[in-house]
């Protein structure tokens, strides 16, 4: 089974510089988007041989996830957990027989830090809310979670200490969450590799240069982890600030 996350940093503008192509061109069985930016209605994408899910953000132009599925599954639910009225379109979860898959856009703590307690707070409802899926039936976890979990993750780990996407604060929520029954699949089949990225600031030649952060993640539960064919990360795909990632599982 092949699937596929990607942050495209709205999908109305991704498909103006090939996002269609690549899509068709990976036939994955699931694929998963985040930061959709846009309302219902104002796109229409024909996607034969896949069921569409998409989950808008209240305010305009802002947030939003979709997943496109070639098997229709179980049950549908957008979301946190109970925090059904959750209005920032960011998460949406599907039941299969054999597990669940959710996607997510992260909130993000700001330049400033003035969204950090939202942020953790959020991260604290995440961790219980996949503890409790993977109660019921293993779990696949991506989307892009805005945080660079280790050194390895993003170029200039001394620099950006602290500031947001790498505060100890949020890297210390990864490793909860990972510590509860979860393994970061790219780090898993590659524990030491470095300079491989999902997102670069659209400053001048910084992706040129490879100058990014590794902030997207496929997270599946650990019983899964032997089930891991491949993990890739396609930085060579362009159409958004962020590249699509790759999961390849066998059941």
């Amino acid at each position: 089974m092949k699937l596929i996350s990607w942050n495209v940093n709205g999908i109305r503008a991704c498909v103006n510089k090939g996002f269609l192509n690549y899509f068709h061109e990976m036939d994955a069985d699931i694929f998963c988007l985040q930061e959709t930016k846009l309302q219902a209605g104002q796109i229409d994408l024909e996607l034969e041989g896949y069921e569409q899910y998409w989950n808008y953000a209240l305010k305009k132009g802002y947030s939003g996830t979709a997943i496109f599925t070639k098997k229709k599954p179980l049950s549908v639910s957008y979301g946190l957990g109970e925090r059904e009225e959750e209005d920032e379109g960011r998460i949406i979860t599907l039941e299969y027989e054999n597990f669940f898959m959710v996607t997510m856009y992260t909130p993000n703590a700001k330049r400033d830090l003035s969204r950090l307690d939202y942020r953790l707070q959020w991260e604290d409802e995440v961790k219980d809310y996949l503890v409790k899926l993977d109660a019921v039936k293993p779990v696949i976890f991506c989307g892009d979670l805005n945080v660079a979990h280790t050194e390895l993750d993003l170029k200039n780990a001394k620099a950006n200490r602290g500031n947001s996407g790498f505060t100890d604060e949020e890297r210390e929520k990864m490793s909860s969450l990972l510590g509860a029954g979860f393994v970061d699949t790219y780090r898993y089949m590659y524990p030491d590799k470095s300079d491989k990225y999902t997102w670069w600031s659209y400053m001048n030649s910084v992706r040129e240069r490879n100058i990014g952060w590794r902030i997207d993640y496929f997270i599946v539960s650990e019983r899964l982890s032997g089930n891991i064919v491949k993990a890739d990360i396609h930085d060579q795909v362009l159409g958004s600030d962020h590249c699509p990632i790759i999961l390849e599982i066998k059941w």
